[in-house]
């Protein structure tokens, strides 16, 4: 690969890369794109570490018209990633999100909702009472409302993932096994990207799509991403719960969230102020979950006051602690440099539309979906855009 020129060259195979590198070649099949890939076991990216889930329910609008395009890509998506007779199987069940409100986050969701219901996305407004019966096992604890988005759901994110890069594969994008270190520049502008074995990938436009591994590439090109590679784990428990039907994926005001996987099984997760902050530490840590979770999740939903706990483990988000929101786009501080980072857990469900944002973009195409108030650009000028005025995502 060394000195090959190339149209585009994508940092990170991870679902935004190829979802990117999937549009580059849907838009223009004459295109050189390669794509580098440090690790294709994915043994620590985020995107097989998530928890799979999309959504309808934010309050920023460009956020919720990025779950709209992802739920339309979504109902055509076996078929549009059909790579011969081959169709991806992403599994998605559509089982809704349920927030429970608190008296502290009711009237902010409540502005929420009504900014999501008119831009045409089914969001209903639920009692308490109405909440238990979407979700009976929980007990009411501070619940003064609720909001549930039944087309919201999970899926497989390495399903996903492995579509998208088969995918683009097949229209003519390039996969390399490296391990990408250095974003070379001269004059303020892309030459290439070189990789960890001193081999170089020549071009003039080359996307950070490296997730929590970003901020180390920017800095190879004199841009500082306000991003922390932070550590989350999820812990897989079994209760002794049993239903034909798939529960909502339920969120606790205080951030505390739990999948019904099926039968008795729940996927359990929540984050800290205190989480590790790294790249050193993908342990997943028992009592973690049993020293800081389970006294909660128990208070919440009596059931799991017995359970018994199988298997966990723990990923990094790419927390952007400017304002938890997506940085995309061309840095104003090197040409030909575009960036599709900082998603603070969001970044899987955005990838269809950040793809196709960041694909378009880089090919100098007007975006079909405006995204430009999460451009690179508002870290410099130190203009943020939080998804809640308490500043919480």
């Amino acid at each position: 690969m060394a000195n090959d020129m190339y149209d585009a060259i994508v940092i990170g195979g991870g679902v935004m890369g190829c979802a990117t590198a999937y549009y580059l070649m849907k838009f223009d099949p004459r295109l050189k794109v390669v794509v580098l890939e440090m690790d294709p076991t994915y043994a620590k990216a985020s995107t097989p570490l998530s928890d799979g889930n999309t959504r309808i329910q934010f309050n920023v609008k460009e956020n919720i018209q990025m779950s709209q395009y992802g739920l339309e890509v979504l109902k055509t998506f076996a078929e549009d990633m059909a790579v011969g007779n081959e169709k991806p199987d992403i599994a998605f069940r559509q089982q809704g999100n349920l927030f429970v409100l608190d008296d502290a986050s009711r009237d902010e969701a409540y502005e929420g909702m009504l900014l999501q219901r008119s831009l045409g996305c089914e969001v209903y407004w639920l009692t308490p009472e109405e909440v238990q019966q979407r979700f009976p096992l929980y007990n009411l604890k501070n619940c003064s409302a609720g909001a549930f988005g039944p087309l919201d759901g999970t899926m497989s994110p390495m399903a996903v993932l492995n579509a998208y890069k088969h995918k683009a594969i097949s229209l003519g994008a390039k996969y390399i096994q490296a391990e990408a270190i250095e974003v070379l520049h001269q004059a303020g502008r892309v030459t290439g990207v070189r990789a960890a074995t001193g081999e170089v990938l020549r071009g003039g436009i080359a996307l950070n799509a490296a997730g929590a591994w970003a901020p180390l590439i920017a800095q190879t090109a004199g841009v500082n991403l306000p991003i922390a590679p932070t550590k989350r784990q999820i812990t897989i428990v079994e209760t002794n719960y049993r239903s034909e039907s798939i529960l909502p994926m339920l969120f606790l005001p205080s951030g505390l969230y739990i999948v019904h996987e099926g039968a008795g099984l729940f996927m359990v997760g929540k984050s800290f102020p205190d989480d590790y902050v790294g790249y050193d530490d993908f342990r997943w840590e028992k009592n973690v979950f049993e020293e800081r979770i389970w006294f909660e999740l128990a208070d919440h939903i009596p059931l799991f006051d017995r359970l018994k706990i199988l298997r966990g483990w723990a990923g990094l988000y790419e927390v952007n602690t400017l304002d938890g929101n997506a940085i995309l786009g061309e840095t104003p501080q090197m040409q030909g440099f575009f960036f599709a980072n900082g998603f603070s857990g969001h970044g899987f469900q955005q990838a269809h539309a950040v793809g196709r944002y960041t694909a378009e973009l880089m090919l100098g195409k007007p975006p079909t979906l405006d995204l430009s108030v999460f451009l690179a650009s508002r870290i410099a000028e130190n203009k943020p855009v939080f998804e809640s005025k308490k500043k919480i995502i």
